[in-house]
């Protein structure tokens, strides 16, 4: 008769070994701890803020995500929001037109200025100077392609206030718009766009969720935050073949990516990083944190847990 230990040992090697299945929560709290070391590698400040679209699919990340940073040109999407809950209000159409200037007013003193602007940075939107461009082709430049003198075109027109009252609505009080890009002497001021990650993940969760504005302008806006240009971070950590909405912003030391990613369980991301003077770099420590939620939302493609 076998001992016990030959019976354990043939068991051991009859077939090969399987990983345990494991819950959300199990990979969120592994890839947490990788995330961890790779902040503390980077020397950097960073903030990390993951939830699946669906919250009762469990498993979520949130590291520093209360910490403020400078919006950078990540507050476009309040603005975005903003112009399609008044399309929603039928108090303008996407294809109305507005003639685009470059001349701005400070809101420390109402004095005008203007943006260093080119065809490289800002394309249609400068192309269009003194000239008609609609709602929909200015939302387009603000998001794909991150032109500031569309967004401010925008922020004139729409009212920075109705997009503040908009932020608190959806309950996203840390995101604190306060004006347009480049008002130097705001600026000068220390009177900046903040956010933090959670606020980004709450509104990124609205437009994902069609809560933001009406479904239909939700389905718009995913739409245009999928045509996103800069997409070294981010999508840059995402299967090829899954689709990823989301909105850059980077500023002198400051790098941040919000999304929606559509793994077949959807989920909505937030990288915030400050102090990394090489954006290249924070570009690989944003698109690595990516790979390793990948590995959370059970797709293994980067990390098996």
């Amino acid at each position: 008769m076998p001992t016990l230990l030959a019976v354990v040992l043939a068991a051991l090697t009859a077939s090969p070994q399987t990983p345990a299945p494991t819950s959300p929560a199990t990979r969120a709290a592994a890839a947490r701890t990788e995330i961890e070391r790779l902040i503390a590698l980077s020397g950097a400040e960073v903030s990390v803020v993951y939830r699946p679209l669906n919250a009762s699919a469990g498993g979520e990340i949130l590291i520093n995500p209360d910490t403020v940073y400078h919006a950078a040109s990540t507050m476009k999407v309040p603005v975005m929001i903003e112009l399609f809950r008044q399309v929603d209000a039928k108090t303008l159409s996407l294809d109305d037109t507005v003639v685009v200037s470059n001349v701005f007013h400070s809101i420390v003193d109402g004095s005008e200025f203007t943006l260093a602007t080119s065809d490289d940075a800002d394309g249609a939107a400068f192309r269009a100077l003194g000239k008609p461009m609609s709602y929909r082709d200015l939302c387009e430049a603000m998001i794909t392609i991150s032109s500031n003198l569309a967004a401010n075109v925008l922020i004139e027109h729409l009212g920075v206030e109705k997009i503040r009252a908009t932020v608190a609505r959806l309950k996203a009080p840390g995101m604190k718009v306060l004006r347009g890009v480049e008002d130097q002497k705001a600026f000068d001021k220390g009177m900046n766009n903040e956010t933090t990650s959670r606020a980004l993940m709450t509104l990124m969760t609205a437009i994902g969720n069609g809560t933001a504005a009406s479904p239909a302008s939700c389905d718009e806006m995913v739409a245009i935050l999928k045509r996103q240009t800069f997409n070294a971070g981010i999508p840059a950590g995402v299967p090829p073949g899954i689709a990823v909405a989301h909105k850059t912003g980077t500023i002198t030391k400051i790098h941040h990516d919000a999304a929606i990613v559509y793994a077949p369980q959807p989920y909505v991301l937030v990288i915030m990083t400050r102090g990394m003077a090489d954006e290249s770099k924070s570009d690989l420590l944003i698109a690595e944190i990516s790979k390793i939620i990948m590995g959370v939302n059970g797709m293994g493609f980067a990390r098996r847990w």
